[in-house]
C-alpha cells in the first residue's frame, strides 16, 4: 500500500472509531441514568437528561479519540506511512537578509 492509501484508511477507521466510541459511551450513560439517577429527578427535570447525556457521550469520544491518537502518533513514524492532509500548493520565498 502507499502512503495515500494509508492515510484515507487511516481517516476512515479513525471515523469509524469516534462514531462507535460516541454511541458506545451514550448506551453507557443512557443505562446508568435510567438505572440510577432517573428516579432521583422530579419529573420537570428529566427531559434534561437525554440532552446532557448527548453532550456528555461527544465529549467522552473526543477524550478518548484524542488518547488513541496520541498513543498511535507516539508508536508509529506518521511521516513515514502517511501522506499530509493539506499540503501547501506555493512555498514561501526564504526571507531576505
Amino acid at each position: 500500500m502507499n502512503k495515500k492509501m494509508n492515510t484515507i484508511l487511516f481517516l476512515l477507521g479513525a471515523t469509524v472509531f469516534n462514531v462507535l466510541a460516541a454511541l458506545l459511551s451514550f448506551i453507557i450513560l443512557m443505562i446508568l441514568y435510567a438505572n440510577f439517577i432517573l428516579e432521583m429527578i422530579p419529573g420537570s427535570g428529566q427531559e434534561w437528561g437525554f440532552t446532557i447525556i448527548f453532550i456528555l457521550s461527544i465529549g467522552i469520544s473526543f477524550l478518548t479519540y484524542r488518547a488513541v491518537i496520541k498513543f498511535l502518533i507516539k508508536k508509529i513514524d506518521i511521516e513515514k506511512y502517511f501522506d499530509p492532509i493539506f499540503v501547501r500548493k506555493y512555498k514561501k520565498p526564504p526571507p531576505k537578509t
